[in-house]
């Protein structure tokens, strides 16, 4: 007989300590915290993956605004991905021509892409809507006249062969072969 009542089923837990040890239900009405937020965050955290996917989370919650594709193309640019990001700043410019943070990531893509004379355009145009506030872009913005003039200056020596040729005492002269 005891060995009847071992094997017999009590059904484990009575429903009242079953509804005690439940986890908690979510509540279906609740808003869940913004997906720009956490992936501004997350961005902060050098975690750019999982910024991308928060951004695209607040990308179907609230639509492709200015922010959400300026938010992405950010990520996109820390992740290396720079055709995708030139394409989301240029889209979030065009949605808001007046997003500072764009225009500057835009100028930093150009920068990375070699195209010196477009990404100057672009951080003065966000400098001047900046009003000058930010260092980081005012450095930006003198990186990129210094790399464009020096690729001016550059461009111009390597297309020219110069030659000193001496021609009486003490003269000299500069050839170059045009």
């Amino acid at each position: 007989m005891v060995l009847l009542a071992a094997c017999q089923s009590t059904q484990g837990l009575s429903p009242a300590e079953r509804a005690r040890n439940a986890p908690p239900s979510a509540d279906a009405r609740a808003k869940g915290v913004d997906g720009l937020l956490v992936g501004h965050r997350l961005m902060e955290a050098q975690e750019f993956d999982l910024a991308l996917r928060a951004y695209l989370r607040a990308a179907a919650e609230q639509g492709m605004t200015a922010d959400v594709l300026s938010a992405i193309g950010s990520a996109n640019l820390r992740l290396g991905r720079l055709g995708q990001a030139e394409t989301l700043l240029r889209q979030a410019i065009k949605a808001d021509p007046s997003s500072v943070p764009a225009h500057n990531n835009l100028g930093v893509v150009l920068m990375e892409r070699g195209n010196l004379g477009e990404a100057r355009a672009v951080f003065q145009q966000a400098y001047a809507l900046d009003s000058g506030g930010s260092d980081s872009i005012r450095e930006n913005l003198r990186l990129a006249i210094a790399r464009s003039t020096a690729a001016v200056y550059d461009e111009g020596a390597q297309n020219h062969n110069f030659t000193l040729v001496r021609r009486d005492q003490g003269q000299y002269v500069l050839l170059s072969q045009l």
